[in-house]
């Protein structure tokens, strides 16, 4: 017994509306800051996945790997990043987070736990907790869906 059309539609429109609203406040909050949402995106990976390469972090932001290495270029300009030899193979490069770079990256996203915060005060505990599991099981699905493809 599957879920029918008309939610998985509603869900899917919810979806895409919050993404474009959080996507919109996080442009609003990266004013304050010297990087561009490309770069953000970036960072992010290099805070949550430790150093990358570009090849590794050209796939995870969905850019093209000399589209990245231009990125990585600004962003070592503004000592954001750096580039570093890897410890166990000298041939590959890794980029690495400064801590510049890390200062921005948790600016930014207390600033979004705010709002977000200020969003959800008024909801019952309860349903931020269910909220919070059903999101939780919606990607650990998607995870486990891409995976296996």
């Amino acid at each position: 017994m599957g879920v029918d059309a008309s939610s998985i539609a509603k869900i899917e429109r919810n979806m895409r509306y919050i993404n474009g609203i959080i996507k919109h406040k996080g442009r609003q909050i990266l004013k304050n800051y010297s990087i561009t949402t490309p770069q953000f995106i970036a960072l992010q990976w290099l805070l949550e996945g430790g150093d990358l390469t570009i090849g590794e972090l050209s796939n995870k932001i969905n850019l093209a790997f000399s589209t990245t290495t231009d990125l990585v270029d600004r962003m070592e300009k503004k000592e954001l990043v750096e580039r570093k030899r890897d410890a166990n193979d000298r041939r590959v490069v890794r980029i690495h987070l400064l801590p510049k770079g890390q200062k921005i990256i948790r600016e930014v996203i207390d600033e979004r736990r705010v709002y977000l915060s200020t969003v959800l005060a008024d909801v019952p505990s309860n349903e931020v907790d269910m909220l919070h599991e059903v999101m939780e099981l919606l990607l650990d699905k998607m995870k486990l869906e891409r995976e296996n493809n």
